[in-house]
């Protein structure tokens, strides 16, 4: 094929797929040959590949380097499958993936949100030759310890992701051909962790991305049925206690979920802090609670004489913003009645670092511009934001929606720019990502 006809086609896992396997080979080395010596490659990699390079040169890693990680003792091991929410879903994983796997000449890797392979099961041919990669239980897969690869791209992008071949950032891994996708927990979509069908770059099939993606699908839609069944559970304990509480009161299960409710408009979650317990705590949405343990919950009374107090004495007067990890973002609030943090979305963890960097406010439409590049999308920004500040109403204003002016604004970011919410595709982001927005500004 020549360089003219290459120019003018985008690559992608289909095209690859319908190429001769040895011509798609030569065509990924000698793209990724090109761009890691500084050169114009014959045609560009796919962005979610560039970017993850790009990551990749900023970190200095060698791409030459083996994939060898020191694995997890085997205590450590057993306490993180025992403690993580994927063991549940294990049997929806496997019965999903690993006999199609098997018979693929692959194998389905399971890691949590560390990149640490906790569960690999499949054909146990492909299973010694992945020991020879160090892709075996224990092992650490993130970018940062193995380059770009199928695991710690989609733990960077926190999207399902295909990598095959030279599209690897290490040389070790050109043999191989792999398709991860995140699996979020439904109760708070914390990032739990990643499934993947790894094998040798001759099992590649563009389809495996699809279907790892449908079975996280399925394996989240098992854990929103049991949190489900498990607030029906708490509903049926908390309803007679309620019904001789006076004033106030929300029953709520330990991600802080809504189970029955008296005397106060009902809501869907409160936001709990981290050290939660039982015992008077001060929450934003709230005020003054007096808090007792149920089984699977807690009982929250509200305190009606704390509606008195100086508002001056308990308003928040601190935001921190944290971007700088790269797949977890939160916000802290602090006041002199106390702090709590709480963990972003994606679009949530946009939607705050725009409003940081313009304190005199953005209306909706300015939002939709900065957010989707579509001063349209009016009524998803409304949506979200009525969404964000049922938690942050203390210190989010709106008309236009802005940072109280009182309220004292922080911004965390990476110690490099182009590092900034890797997953968005934001114009502001992107923006900043360039150099060209106002991160790490404190207001």
């Amino acid at each position: 094929m020549k360089n003219t006809q290459l120019n003018n086609t985008r690559l992608d896992m289909k095209r690859l797929a319908a190429m001769d396997a040895a011509q798609a080979t030569r065509l990924l080395h000698r793209v990724r040959e090109e761009t890691l010596a500084g050169r114009t490659p014959p045609i560009a990699p796919r962005p979610v590949i560039d970017a993850s390079w790009q990551r990749m040169f900023r970190l200095g890693l060698d791409p030459d380097q083996g994939t060898s990680s020191v694995l997890l003792q085997r205590d450590e091991l057993e306490e993180r499958r025992r403690t993580t929410v994927l063991g549940e879903v294990m049997r929806t994983l496997s019965t999903g993936l690993a006999g199609i796997a098997d018979a693929s000449m692959q194998i389905m890797v399971v890691t949590d949100e560390q990149g640490r392979v906790l569960w690999r099961q499949g054909n146990m041919a492909v299973m010694r030759q992945a020991n020879g990669i160090c892709l075996e239980e224990g092992a650490a897969w993130t970018e940062h310890t193995t380059g770009t690869n199928a695991v710690g791209t989609a733990l960077a992008m926190r999207r399902a992701v295909q990598v095959h071949s030279a599209e690897h950032y290490v040389h070790t891994l050109h043999n191989w051909t792999c398709a991860a996708a995140p699996v979020h927990d439904p109760r708070d979509q914390r990032l739990l962790g990643i499934v993947d069908v790894s094998g040798p770059a001759s099992s590649f099939h563009p389809a495996t991305l699809a279907l790892v993606g449908s079975v996280a699908q399925l394996a989240e839609a098992e854990m929103r049925d049991r949190h489900l069944r498990s607030i029906e559970r708490l509903r049926s304990v908390a309803a007679p206690i309620l019904c001789r509480v006076g004033g106030r009161a929300i029953a709520v299960d330990t991600h802080g979920w809504t189970a029955a409710v008296t005397g106060m408009a009902p809501v869907d979650r409160l936001t709990l802090p981290k050290s939660f317990r039982a015992g008077r705590v001060w929450l934003p949405s709230l005020g003054m609670c007096a808090v007792e343990p149920l089984p699977g919950g807690w009982l929250l009374r509200v305190e009606e004489e704390q509606g008195a107090v100086d508002a001056a004495t308990g308003a928040p007067s601190r935001v921190v913003l944290d971007l700088s990890r790269p797949r977890r973002w939160s916000v802290a609030v602090s006041g002199a009645a106390g702090s709590w943090t709480q963990e972003l979305s994606p679009r949530h963890a946009e939607l705050l670092y725009v409003l940081a960097l313009h304190r005199d406010g953005r209306t909706a439409a300015e939002l939709a511009e900065d957010v989707f590049g579509d001063r349209t999308r009016t009524v998803t920004v409304r949506a979200e934001m009525s969404r964000v500040r049922r938690n942050l109403a203390s210190v989010l204003a709106h008309r236009p929606y802005r940072f109280s002016e009182e309220v004292e604004v922080e911004v965390v970011t990476p110690a490099h720019p182009a590092d900034l919410l890797p997953h968005s595709t934001a114009p502001a982001v992107r923006s900043a990502r360039l150099g060209r927005g106002e991160t790490g500004a404190t207001a």
